[in-house]
């Protein structure tokens, strides 16, 4: 996966964004940090992993994977505001064992260990968790990549027509 260049194009829309609306009083780590919390909330929410009463079906892959994608999005912009970028190291320390709710679990506590401490050993280990849900999930980095481009263009679209 080229990382470098999903970064750089990560980059260029927080750019486009904070250009065009008046952000000097906000706190953009905070309220991006935020972002990616509720987002990982609804990704949570699209797998229904977390819902032992249901026994309505996840939604689709597809679904998933946007939601996903916008994860990705908060996570890629949280680490630019530090001045992190995630340098791709491989994923061996990882539990392959753990259900879906593991995962999301283990995301959650690496996010808030990073707000809390934004170091850029924190800010791998959240990126490295997150890949790892990733592929829980059942998503190739190519799967993700597209969708990457695909929603940083409706991204785009979407600050053009005020959303």
């Amino acid at each position: 996966m080229d990382w470098k260049q999903l970064f750089e194009m990560q980059k260029q829309l927080d750019t486009y964004i904070e250009n065009h609306h008046d952000l000097s009083e906000v706190n953009l780590f905070q309220e991006k940090h935020l972002a990616l919390l509720v987002e990982l909330g609804e990704l949570a929410n699209e797998t229904r992993c977390f819902k032992f009463w249901s026994t309505k079906p996840r939604n689709s892959q597809q679904v998933i994977l946007e939601e996903y994608v916008d994860v990705l999005h908060f996570l890629m912009s949280i680490g630019i505001e530090k001045g992190f970028i995630y340098l791709e190291k491989g994923q061996n320390d990882m539990e392959a064992s753990l259900t879906e709710s593991e995962c999301f679990y283990q995301v959650y506590q690496k996010a808030i260990t990073y707000r809390e401490n934004p170091t850029d050993q924190h800010y791998q280990d959240l990126f490295s968790w997150s890949l790892h849900l990733a592929n829980q999930l059942g998503f190739s980095d190519k799967d993700i990549q597209q969708a990457y481009w695909e929603k940083n263009q409706i991204n785009y679209q979407r600050q053009d027509q005020g959303y």
